[in-house]
């Protein structure tokens, strides 16, 4: 998204349905104008948690491709808008950017996409000129190491370069980009490619004054007579944004290409907005992006290709707080950036394609900014009283790094509320632990949503943190006799592990 411009969990559990070759899916923009991003790392636990095997990056961040490897999740990278110039001006540049940001990477991270740019077109009108040739160039780079079938090449455009979409059937494209066009969609027919399109229908009702319902933007049933009618094809029509797809297949068809497929790179709704924004609800968010992920996943196709349906990214994954623009702009995330849902999306329409429920996959963590203090005090508390097997976190041990006690504190928290069955109240800790959906796990340090996984428990029950009693906070946890003595145990086996 450019200047225009979110469950208890989300679940994103692709489904195989066959679009030409490929898999029909949903998938997620990742951004990062957050005040605090998350870690690559924290980003591919929550990916993983929420079963998103589709995620498209607006860059090529190295940390981000690294954490990524080896996890099967289909990568799609992005040459920014700043780099197009370059790129699209020189062979050489070209080649070094994919020997950088993909070849290096890649098949460990599973980098099926490149985007160059995005809206270009109407974002970035000085490069427009040079756009082919960027695409063109980092093809080329792809083909010289025989990655050219693996990886697609295209750009994402927005969906105010077609014009009179409604009806689809009249839809064309702004004769001031046709020039750039038809090249890049003779480029696309000739590699395979997908035309990119950014759809956002919450912009389209804004803009509409009135004439488009908010029913039809957000795919909730019409009667019969509240349908759009093209009346040149008498296809009916139920929400807006296959309206949109549509308009895009008969422009192109416009300029005799019929047989590109379109992948929607952006599409989502805002949970959020200013006072002139009143539609921008967390109900209207949820409403949206469950009816479109139904729809997509459901193969429900569009009038004018039924049964053929357009793979999607929703965007976005986070909350991007630091995004300039209205408030608007800063809350089309799913996700806050310590993990927790926005909404809980409504899915349980869609049956066997949501499969796998991660709706227990929660975390207890330390935090952020907690008193240092009241973290040792809980961490202690969690290895005594709370009977939180704390051997993991001794020197030696897959959880002893990072040595802090922050980190220390989330591994003993998370034990103690699993260990209890996540029960209300056992992830406080007097107010310095909280819950998330972001799997803290880290190199050996190995977390489980299950319940007990984390801990020892050594009796039926467990007594919940009391910061008034006398016992709550017992000598630090890593006393030298009681270390020693919980390692002992623990290699002997003699710790009862409530599995």
């Amino acid at each position: 998204m450019e200047t225009n411009k979110p469950l208890l969990f989300l679940l994103f559990l692709a489904v195989s349905a066959v679009l030409a070759d490929e898999d029909v899916f949903i998938g997620v923009n990742i951004g990062t104008e957050l005040s605090d991003m998350p870690h690559p790392t924290q980003v591919v636990a929550l990916l993983k948690a929420q079963q998103i095997r589709h995620v498209r990056l607006f860059n090529a961040d190295r940390g981000m491709l690294l954490a990524l490897a080896n996890t099967g999740i289909k990568v799609t990278v992005s040459v920014p808008n700043e780099q197009i110039l370059g790129v699209g001006q020189s062979n050489t540049t070209a080649a070094n950017w994919v020997t950088q940001n993909v070849i290096s990477h890649y098949p460990a991270t599973n980098i099926t996409t490149i985007c160059v740019g995005s809206e270009v077109l109407s974002a970035l009108p000085n490069a427009a000129p040079i756009l082919v040739n960027a695409l063109k160039f980092v093809h080329s780079a792809l083909l010289a190491s025989n990655l050219d079938r693996q990886i697609k090449v295209s750009t994402p455009l927005a969906s105010t370069i077609i014009l009179d979409s409604f009806p689809p059937s009249q839809a064309f494209f702004n004769h001031t980009v046709k020039p750039v066009l038809i090249p890049l969609l003779k480029f696309l027919q000739s590699t395979n490619s997908y035309f990119m399109l950014n759809v956002y229908p919450y912009y389209d009702y804004m803009q509409s004054n009135g004439v488009i319902p908010l029913d039809y933007a957000l795919f909730k049933p019409l009667a019969a007579n509240k349908e759009a009618v093209d009346s040149n094809t008498l296809l009916h029509y139920t929400n807006v944004f296959d309206a949109m797809i549509d308009a895009a297949y008969f422009a192109m068809a416009d300029v005799n290409f019929t047989n590109i497929p379109v992948m929607v790179t952006e599409s989502g709704w805002p949970s959020m907005g200013e006072s002139n924004e009143p539609d921008a609800t967390v109900d209207n968010a949820n409403t949206y992006n469950s009816n479109l992920i139904k729809h997509v996943l459901n193969k429900t196709g569009t009038p004018k290709h039924p049964g053929i349906a357009v793979s999607t990214y929703i965007y976005e994954l986070y909350n991007e707080d630091a995004k300039a623009g209205p408030l608007s702009e800063k809350n089309w995330g799913l996700f806050s950036n310590n993990g927790t849902p926005v909404y809980i999306l409504r899915l349980t329409e869609s049956g066997s394609l949501f499969a796998n429920n991660t709706s227990n996959q929660t975390y207890c963590v330390a935090k952020e900014g907690a008193d240092t203090k009241m973290l040792q005090a809980g961490l202690d508390w969690a290895c005594g009283t709370g009977k939180v097997n704390c051997a993991p976190l001794m020197q030696g041990g897959p959880c002893y790094d990072p040595d802090n006690v922050a980190a220390h504190a989330t591994y003993a928290f998370d034990a103690y509320y699993h260990m209890m069955g996540k029960a209300p109240g056992t992830c406080d800790f007097t107010g310095v632990a909280t819950i998330t959906t972001t799997n803290p796990s880290h190199g050996t340090c190995l977390f489980s949503s299950s319940t007990g996984k984390n801990g020892t428990f050594l009796n039926g029950t467990a007594p919940a943190m009391d910061s008034t009693s006398s016992s709550a906070y017992p000598v630090r946890y890593y006393n030298t006799f009681s270390t020693t003595l919980m390692m002992i145990l623990g290699t002997l086996g003699l710790s009862l592990v409530l599995l």
